[in-house]
């Protein structure tokens, strides 16, 4: 199999990771393999057999570099000093067809220098949650890291649940790079890695930045409409630390991640997140405190320290008001409005206070509202009827009001007891689910029929999700 590789981070000085080849695994087998994507990346001949050996680890394709990535960050408001790659290998990079540089990684290939403990692996609960969740991420036009393959490795690891099936994960992303990686090196002091991280990270995503408060700006920009992209399709990232905060500005590390059935600001499903840090209406606040936390790494590169840190406090404090203003631009074209005023956020909000009030499912009341069956997800109709007029008032005489809430407003979202569900049924041999559901989730503002739609019912709500480590 061919992997034009073309290495980039692997030449930067030894500080930033440690070399070291996947740990190989017991019996591989190839589980879920993304032609579509594989094509974008110029990678040919993929014979079956070679793909299990090299997407499980225990062959590395020509050209490959593979190291573990180090890197800090703050967890749940604390500082780790040093985290990294505990259980990732970077295999290379490669330039796709759109000219964009792509990172390669194995997600589970086995121990690191990074590992603290851990045992490297994943087990095949958390590999297909990620590999479903990612591709339908980005079929709803949200930037992601994507999933490349997913291979079982034949071997079982231990887990709070018990013995559990082992797989690897090959995901592809525009970089690994996080707010972690920056943290690292200005909390060691090491100036002069700091300073070529950051014109690394510039000149990989940002080319036009001048320097690192031009980085500092860029990256709050694209912090800010991920948060209002994440919001408009209910989801809810549930571990934002600043070693899970990409600067490229993609959704990365799906672990107890999900997305909200019922409308409530505060819904919490991540397991660890028992204060509800991370919570759907929290993630704005989570986004600003991790740019704040890039600003703080970014400061010792300047010579006045005073000037630089009035200037990156102006920059962090007007992020409310980008967020604010991508997330208008997103919940208004959801009602068809695709020049929205400042007076249009109280017509959303409006309507998201009766969802909240009324338990309404977030995906399907919105598809509804395109349709006149919105108000079946009201138990006080009278009161949704209330708010429609005002929303039919608002968008009468708009032209393709209509075609951009059917673009806007997905049929589909990959929810939470049809994941588990899916799981359930690959732990026990059977992947039909898991190809239906990845058909499905394809085309996700495609009309359907798909009982994929169905919110749970009481006994299939799953009301926390895991890490998986």
């Amino acid at each position: 199999m061919h992997i034009p590789f073309d290495n980039s981070y692997a030449a930067l000085p030894d500080a930033f990771y440690t070399k070291l080849a996947p740990t190989s695994v017991k019996a591989p087998k190839l589980l879920a393999f993304n032609e579509e994507l594989a094509k974008s990346l110029g990678i040919e001949d993929t014979d079956e057999g070679t793909m299990t050996e090299i997407f499980s680890g225990n062959s590395l394709p020509q050209s490959a570099d593979p190291l573990a990535q180090l890197y800090a960050g703050h967890q749940f408001g604390n500082y780790n000093p040093q985290l990294g790659d505990g259980r990732a290998i970077l295999l290379g990079e490669v330039i796709d067809t759109n000219g964009i540089r792509r990172d390669i990684q194995l997600k589970g290939a086995g121990r690191t220098p990074y590992s603290r403990g851990g045992d490297g692996r994943a087990w095949l609960g958390p590999v297909l949650r990620e590999y479903v969740v990612s591709e339908a991420m980005h079929a709803l036009g949200i930037p992601t890291t994507r999933a490349l393959a997913a291979v079982s490795t034949g071997e079982d690891i231990l887990r709070e649940q018990g013995m559990l099936p082992g797989a690897v994960l090959t995901r592809t992303a525009s970089s690994h790079l996080r707010v972690g990686t920056f943290q690292v090196f200005a909390h060691r002091g090491q100036i002069e890695d700091l300073q070529t991280l950051t014109d690394y990270a510039i000149k990989r995503h940002y080319p036009q930045a001048s320097g690192p408060m031009d980085l500092l700006r860029a990256v709050c920009a694209a912090q800010a409409d991920l948060i209002a992209r994440w919001m408009s399709v209910g989801f809810i990232h549930g571990v934002m630390n600043t070693d899970n905060c990409a600067i490229g500005g993609e959704t990365i590390d799906y672990g107890p991640c999900a997305f909200m059935d019922d409308f409530h600001m505060g819904r919490v499903f991540s397991s660890i997140d028992q204060q509800g840090r991370y919570a759907y209406g929290n993630q704005p606040n989570m986004a600003m405190f991790n740019m704040a936390q890039l600003a703080t790494a970014l400061l010792p590169l300047f010579e006045d320290k005073d000037a630089a840190l009035e200037e990156a406090t102006a920059i962090i404090y007007a992020m409310p008001d980008q967020i604010e203003a991508a997330w208008l631009k997103r919940f208004a074209a959801k009602l068809g409005i695709a020049e929205p005023t400042p007076e249009d956020a109280d017509l959303i909000q409006s309507l998201l206070d009766l969802m909240q009030t009324q338990g309404a499912d977030f995906t399907n009341t919105f598809r509804a509202l395109n349709t006149g069956k919105a108000r079946d997800q009201f138990t006080d109709r009278e009161a949704f009827d209330a708010w429609e007029k005002r929303h039919s008032a608002r968008i009468m005489g708009l032209e393709g009001a209509s075609e951009l809430m059917d673009a806007t407003n997905p049929a589909l979202i990959p929810r939470n007891h049809r994941i588990e569900q899916m799981i359930q049924a690959a732990t026990a041999g059977d992947m039909a689910p898991f190809e239906q559901m990845m058909q499905a989730y394809a085309t996700p503002f495609a009309d359907t029929s798909s009982d994929l739609t169905r919110p749970p019912t009481r006994d299939e709500i799953v009301p926390a999700t895991f890490c998986g480590t």
